[in-house]
């Protein structure tokens, strides 16, 4: 028993006919799902308040994101001017970026506040 058993080499493993695609079709899906779900309604969001942020003016009662409620008063290039309160010596104003504003309100809001 100086002879040892002799076994037969594994077949060399086929080579993949879709070249790889197979593993890659699963992350290319994951991302398209991804888009549909989560990135696409958010830069709709973004442009929804872009064309807001841009179209604001004198008169137009708004929410600021931090929950301030005020009528606009003045409006420029990157800031704008609330008024928030009414007070015998005159509004108080206060002045806001124009895109920490969160919401338009519709005209007449603020007397039912």
């Amino acid at each position: 028993m100086l002879i040892s058993n002799a076994y037969a080499q594994a077949a060399a493993p086929a080579a993949d006919p879709t070249g790889g695609l197979m593993s890659i079709l699963p992350l290319a899906l994951m991302f398209v799902v991804l888009w549909f779900l989560m990135i696409r309604p958010q830069m709709k969001k973004a442009k929804e308040h872009q064309k807001m942020v841009g179209e604001l003016q004198k008169g137009d009662e708004v929410v600021t994101q931090g929950g301030m409620a005020g009528r606009v008063t003045k409006v420029g290039e990157n800031f704008l001017t609330l008024a928030v309160a009414d007070l015998k010596e005159g509004p108080v104003e206060i002045l806001v970026q124009k895109s920490s504003v969160g919401a338009l309100l519709p005209k007449g809001t603020l007397k039912n506040l």
